[in-house]
């Protein structure tokens, strides 16, 4: 049975810092999708994700994320938000100074788990899930580009989110492991969560097809 749309935006303009980033965008996120958003760099598509996990305030329209008004929603409940959502960054932000497994406890302790015994069992499952079973000891500064994107998909994927952003997650990483980490957020997608990739890699959108939307001259349209 069709759920509805996780992400029902309508005729929605963002704007940061008082200026007009993106205007009347209508788009649509299913279960189980993989969508690309392209286009250049400044054109909005940071911007766009941020609206979606409440780090930018959407100016007009209507905007909902897995059932939350984001126009109406208080402060208070973007952390229920957050929780639901698996959120990958670029630049990693991993804690520098812990471990690949502190980190991921870190992560699930914050977000409300506390049975020693299931955290364990949480972190080994996402850890085989990214082929990193190996690497829960090491210090992120102990790992490739490629590894420490993997453990960032990993921390996203702890609580089983509907939806996973990926900013840019291949943009720093040489093209072999750029592919490898988009297979990995493919599988998961096909596992059942639903992705919305940024990306400059116009070759991925070949090898790895998908729903492609572009940011251009202000407007976020279907290709």
């Amino acid at each position: 049975m069709d759920q509805g749309p996780l992400i029902r935006y309508k005729s929605v303009d963002i704007y940061q810092q008082a200026l007009g980033v993106l205007k009347s965008v209508d788009f649509e996120l299913r279960q189980g999708e993989f969508v690309y958003l392209i286009g250049k760099v400044g054109s909005g598509k940071s911007t766009f994700l941020k609206t979606i996990y409440g780090e930018v305030d959407i100016a007009e329209g209507e905007a909902h994320v897995l059932g939350f008004d984001l126009r109406r929603m208080k402060r208070k409940h973007i952390a229920d938000l957050r929780r639901r959502l698996g959120i990958v960054f670029q630049d990693f932000q991993l804690l520098t100074d812990r471990t690949v497994h502190d980190n991921l406890s870190f992560v699930l302790r914050a977000t409300g788990w506390k049975n020693k015994a299931a955290i364990e069992d949480r972190i080994r499952e996402v850890l085989e899930l990214v082929g990193m079973e190996s690497k829960g000891y090491k210090l992120p500064n102990e790992l490739s580009g490629g590894e420490q994107q993997r453990i960032v998909i990993a921390r996203a994927i702890l609580n089983k989110p509907a939806i996973i952003l990926a900013d840019e997650p291949t943009g720093n990483l040489d093209v072999e492991t750029g592919r490898n980490i988009v297979e990995l957020l493919r599988e998961i997608c096909a596992a059942g969560s639903s992705i919305i990739l940024t990306t400059h890699n116009l070759n991925l959108l070949a090898e790895y097809p998908g729903k492609v939307y572009r940011c251009e001259d202000h407007h976020l349209a279907e290709v």
